[in-house]
């Protein structure tokens, strides 16, 4: 193949990408002193020859913000302060509100529980007088007593209609008792 001049295997090959390098940075070598190095606010990554020569960073750029952005976010700062304090003297508010509306449940809550207990106490004592004047044949009526005849009753119950009329029945006319 050398007859063609296609030497592929020749020692004395030189890459052309690190020619290109070292040449390029032969000629920007003194431009480094001569402009000030600028900081950028996202890094740049380093560019890196296949040579073996020091790498060389890219600079970095500053970009300053405008002073309508400054602005803004100075404001956006004091409106979020603000926001913050309002918050929290909301917040003080609810607690104070809800402190009130517990207390005041407890006061209705222990209320409704005494006179609740008080009822109770006084339907057993009437229940227990009522229990030591038992006399044969008025226990249908003691029964119906302690049920609930009110005909309207919600949707949501069991329909207890043949109960009632039976026990109806049984009070207005007893089963005859069996003497022992």
């Amino acid at each position: 193949m050398d007859a063609f001049g296609d030497n592929f295997t020749s020692e004395t090959d030189v890459d052309p990408a690190a020619e290109f390098l070292a040449r390029e940075q032969n000629e920007l070598a003194g431009l480094e002193d001569e402009i000030p190095p600028v900081v950028m606010a996202t890094p740049v990554p380093v560019v890196s020859s296949t040579v073996e020569e020091p790498a060389i960073p890219a600079p970095t750029v500053t970009k300053e913000e405008p002073e309508k952005i400054k602005i803004w976010r100075e404001e956006q700062a004091t409106r979020l302060k603000e926001k913050d304090i309002e918050e929290e003297i909301k917040r003080e508010e609810w607690r104070e509100a809800a402190k009130k509306e517990l207390e005041e449940w407890y006061k209705h809550h222990a209320e409704t529980t005494s006179k609740t207990k008080a009822t109770n106490r006084n339907a057993e004592k009437q229940f227990v007088a009522e229990a030591d004047e038992v006399e044969p044949g008025t226990e249908w009526e003691r029964i119906s007593k302690l049920c609930d005849f009110n005909p309207k009753s919600s949707r949501t119950s069991k329909d207890v209609s043949r109960m009632r009329s039976i026990i109806l029945q049984l009070k207005q006319s007893p089963p005859p008792t069996l003497k022992a």
